[in-house]
């Protein structure tokens, strides 16, 4: 069985036992959240597409850790101008770990 939830703006495939990271979520480690944003529902051959969400659907999951992502650098550069800007980003992350699909 497996499930699509939105979160953060990105969707993710996820099954039980699973471990994803999303953007941040405001969850404390070691607490339970509910993903009430599930767009599909399958188990086998029964498939169920939301319009845009699944009615009743729900993914519940456990929060590991609040981490931060890869570093990203963004250079600026405009040639011949002596013009150069360099900066670093890191995203704040959530390292979940699926625990229950309840269609």
């Amino acid at each position: 069985m497996y499930a699509v939830v939105e979160t953060g703006g990105k969707q993710y495939r996820v099954a039980v036992g699973d471990r994803i990271e999303v953007e941040r979520l405001d969850a404390e480690p070691g607490t339970d959240v509910t993903l009430d944003r599930v767009l599909l529902v399958a188990d086998g051959e029964d498939v169920r597409v939301g319009t845009p969400v699944v009615e009743g659907a729900r993914v519940v999951a456990s929060v590991e850790d609040q981490i931060k992502g890869k570093k990203v650098i963004v250079f600026k550069f405009k040639p011949k101008k002596r013009y150069r800007r360099k900066q670093g980003h890191r995203q704040q992350l959530t390292r979940l770990t699926i625990k229950e699909i309840v269609a």
